[in-house]
């Protein structure tokens, strides 16, 4: 006697899955609107941005057909290519100071201490000031003249050079001080996605509190703080207000080179400067999937 039973038909306008799972078919109309959307909004602009930097697409009497003219100036343009440079040294120099501050702090944010529910509040409130009042905060409290320069003048010191420096310390001041919270955010997911039994487990071994951070929280949490290093720099390379207020006037990042190509309405070249900022970022995008590879795959394969 047969003991199969037969599934009841579904009346809730869902459509029919096998074994409570969609099909390819459910998948696909499920994934369609926003996979749409992300074409029409991101895909075609991208792809035009991308062609608009070989000279092509330019509208009637503007295409002269595929050139490297763009990228030519962009890598033959002693301007340029110390724009790049900038740029790349910016975001480095950026992330180093997030990663200095946003550590410490996501091991604090982590434990018990008065104030904390307050404190876990006021550190994020840099993420909703845009980066245009950022920027002349910075001016304010940094340049000659300004807050901290009489203040230092009332006890007979000076305050060096900051904004406008050589050194950029004017900009990544204001590009960390927006981002400290930001990575701070992922850190702190990363750090409390580490069981606690592990770090018990290395301190019975006799680790000290420094050995079993080092060796055990933070390989761990790896792969979220590399994550956030990713994303900040992005951050950090696309940001135009910030350098362009606080900055030097030269060498000037490629962001205000491109708004500068903008507004002279030297398309191609905006393109070719925005396609070059984009493989930058993929690069070190790739770079982030490879050392998360490299940091994982190990502690997949520790138990066999």
């Amino acid at each position: 006697m047969s003991s199969t039973t037969a599934r009841a038909p579904r009346h809730d306008g869902w459509p029919a899955m096998k074994g409570d799972q969609p099909n390819g078919r459910t998948i696909a109309l499920l994934l369609l609107p926003g996979v749409g959307l992300l074409a029409l909004l991101f895909g075609i602009p991208l792809v035009s941005g991308i062609f608009g930097s070989f000279g092509l697409g330019m509208g009637a009497g503007r295409n002269a057909g595929p050139t490297l003219a763009s990228y030519a100036k962009v890598f033959g343009d002693p301007r340029y290519l110390a724009g790049l440079r900038t740029t790349l040294y910016y975001g480095a120099m950026a992330v180093l100071v997030d990663l200095v501050v946003a550590i410490p702090l996501a091991l604090a944010l982590g434990r018990s201490f008065v104030g904390r529910k307050l404190f876990n509040g006021l550190y994020k409130i840099p993420l909703a000031v845009p980066g245009i009042v950022v920027a002349f905060a910075m001016l304010t409290l940094l340049e000659q003249g300004g807050f901290l320069s009489r203040v230092l003048h009332l006890v007979g010191l000076s305050l060096p050079r900051l904004v406008r420096d050589p050194w950029g310390i004017g900009v990544i001041a204001a590009m960390a001080w927006k981002d400290i919270p930001f990575m701070t955010l992922i850190i702190v997911g990363s750090f409390a996605a580490v069981p606690e039994e592990l770090l018990h487990a290395a301190r019975a071994f006799g680790a000290s509190p420094l050995r079993a951070f080092l060796k055990v929280r933070l390989p761990l949490a790896m792969p979220g703080i590399t994550a956030a290093i990713l994303l900040s720099f992005i951050r950090s390379t696309g940001s135009f207000v910030i350098p362009d207020v606080l900055g030097a006037s030269y060498p000037l990042p490629l962001s205000v080179l491109m708004y500068q190509a903008f507004r002279d309405s030297n398309w191609p070249l905006v393109y070719a400067i925005g396609t070059v900022l984009m493989l930058a970022s993929f690069l070190i995008l790739l770079s982030y999937y490879f050392l998360t590879a490299r940091i994982v795959a190990p502690a997949g394969g520790g138990g066999r």
